[in-house]
This record gives structure tokens, sequence and C-alpha cells, in this order.
């Protein structure tokens, strides 16, 4: 128990920045129409960001990497990130990843948005092509599996292998450039640990961590990414 209340005072502001980045993805679903480029969809959920409260990016200075089509495949770091000039079709798949920052306080998000008949798709369900459906139903299963199995004794290598053999009894392969599959909320880039092989942390011992794992069909030209921040409360894993 905090006697200060601090622990609870940062959590509400790390909720608070959390919260910027997922307003940012509600607004940028109504915005989105084909015939955008890659680079307006970047720069409305910066603008997003910044009037929502964000006052900078704390990922290499991006505040969202956006994908497209066969680009969603794609794993890069952010030191060599560069959004590309591709426009949005009538029918796309979509990655943003916002790193909105207030302070010294991150928030990390992550969607893949479907675009069916010049619109986005706003449910999971309602996903007519049905390798994209499947891809956005697998991230949901795995974000749901991994609050069921993580514990805070648990390492982080531990829960690498656990989920990165569920990834492949779902029938999908890892994508991310590092094998990774999330990291640690600090406050500053360089102190990141990561949800990797190696990693004999456990889950518990840092406040928040990411879960963001990018899949694909071996074969196939898209990948999809989810992305949330969790938190232990007590014994029971939840999200930020």
């Amino acid at each position: 128990m905090d006697p200060t209340g601090h622990g609870m005072v940062q959590k509400m502001e790390y909720r608070d920045v959390q919260k910027i980045a997922k307003d940012t993805i509600s607004y940028i679903k109504g915005e989105i129409r084909p015939g955008m480029t890659l680079k307006e969809i970047r720069c409305l959920c910066e603008e997003k960001m910044f009037e929502l409260g964000a006052d900078s990016f704390w990922y290499w200075d991006i505040g969202a990497f956006v994908f497209a089509g066969d680009e969603t495949a794609l794993s890069v770091s952010g030191r060599t990130y560069i959004t590309s000039d591709r426009i949005i079709a009538p029918e796309d798949i979509i990655t943003i990843d916002l790193s909105p920052q207030a302070g010294d306080i991150w928030g990390d998000y992550a969607r893949t948005i479907i675009v069916e008949n010049g619109t986005v798709v706003p449910l999971e369900n309602e996903i007519r092509n049905p390798e994209w459906r499947d891809g956005i139903e697998t991230e949901i299963r795995l974000h749901k599996k991994m609050t069921g199995i993580a514990r805070p004794g648990m390492t982080f290598e531990e829960l690498y292998y656990l989920m990165n053999e569920n990834i492949l009894e779902e029938g999908y392969i890892n994508l991310d450039f590092m094998g990774n599959l999330g990291h640690s909320i600090v406050r500053k880039k360089e102190d990141r640990i990561y949800i990797e092989k190696g990693n004999k942390t456990k889950l518990g011992d840092v406040k928040y961590f990411t879960f963001e794992p990018h899949i694909s069909v071996n074969g196939s030209v898209y990948g999809y990414k989810r992305e949330n921040i969790y938190y232990f409360d007590h014994e029971v894993l939840k999200e930020l």
C-alpha cells in the first residue's frame, strides 16, 4: 500500500496518456477515406494527439507509424522508418502504431484497421475478407490468452516462449524484426526491457508493459498488430 497515494496518481497519468492514443485511433477511423495518403493519416493522428494533450512522441519523435497493404507485414525500427507515399484503396488494410508522450509519461497503442467499400469496418465480425478477419480475430485471441496466463512471478522470457507457441498454434508467425512481443513502459527509451528470450526479469517487477504481437500467416503479404499496455492489480493482469 502506498500511503502517499503516489502510485495511484501515476496510474491515472499513464491512463490519461494512453487514452490520448485510444481516442486518436477512434478519431482516425472516422477520417480515413480512399485516396488519402499515409502521410495525411500520420499528420492527422499526430495533430490529434497534440490536441488531446500530448507534448511530444517518445519513439524516435514519431507519433504515428502508419502502414497499408503489403507494408503491414514490414517490421522496421523507428531509426529507419519513413512514411510512404502509398494511397488508401477502397479495399485496404492499415496498421497504425501511436507513441504519445506528456512530460515523461508514455502511451503506446496500435491497431490494424480494415477498409471495405471505402469505409472503415467498425466491428471485427463485419469484415468480409476472411483472411483479414481471421488476422484481426487472432490478435484478439492472443491478447485474451496472454492476460489469462501472465502472472507477476512469470519472467518476460517465459511469456515470450508461451505466447510464441500460441502464435504458432494459431497458424501464424511472429514478424517482429527483433523477435520480441512487447516491452516495459519506462521514462527513457534506453531503459526498456523486452518480452524476449533471455530476459529473466519478472513481469511483476515492472509497473507497466506492452503486449504487441506483430503476426502474419506464412506466405501472406499482410500483417496484423494489436498493442495494449498492461499492469497487475494484485495477481490479475489488466489493460491500462
